[in-house]
């Protein structure tokens, strides 16, 4: 849906839902899907979602409204590549990196950053400005690092994308 003159690019690889809202300045790459009942408004800053990412059913994405010409005072959505978010995620103004994956009904707040092959446990609520490094398990309300990943788990994060792409292949 455009909003105040901003078109969502999709790649022509990715597959949405039906019954998906997408709105303004939003951006989703290649190989990417976007699943049944998702909301991914980009009305008042930027949303993008890498490639090979999904968005499971019912999920949220928003931004921090911004004031300055700059866009600095407010917090787009940033989700990298191969990222798997579950199924009723609410992310809001955050960024995680790639190859990261967010448990079922996991909060992020304004300015949270998860970095790259982390995972955040479900019912998480990880709040404003917090930033967890590389690898890190992320557990709790509020959320804490709990300890870092070994490498089969991370190799998880990467079969849980692969799994997404060929899922997605199918229904499109």
């Amino acid at each position: 849906m455009i909003f105040e003159g901003k078109t969502p690019k999709i790649d022509a690889t990715a597959f949405i839902a039906h019954n998906t809202s997408i709105i303004g300045e939003v951006e989703i790459g290649k190989d990417s899907s976007i699943w049944f009942g998702c909301i991914i408004r980009g009305d008042v800053h930027f949303i993008k979602i890498g490639n090979r990412t999904n968005i499971q059913d019912l999920s949220m994405l928003h931004v921090t409204n911004f004031t300055k010409k700059d866009r600095s005072d407010g917090n787009p959505t940033i989700v990298g590549n191969d990222v798997t978010i579950g199924h009723k995620v609410m992310l809001h103004g955050c960024k995680i990196e790639n190859a990261c994956l967010v448990g079922m009904s996991a909060t992020l707040l304004d300015g949270a950053v998860i970095g790259k092959e982390s995972i955040v446990g479900a019912c998480s609520l990880v709040t404003k400005n917090k930033k967890f490094p590389p690898r890190s398990l992320i557990v709790g309300s509020p959320a804490k690092l709990i300890r870092q990943l070994n490498d089969k788990e991370v190799a998880s994060l990467y079969d849980s994308a692969r799994n997404y792409v060929k899922y997605k292949n199918k229904y499109l």
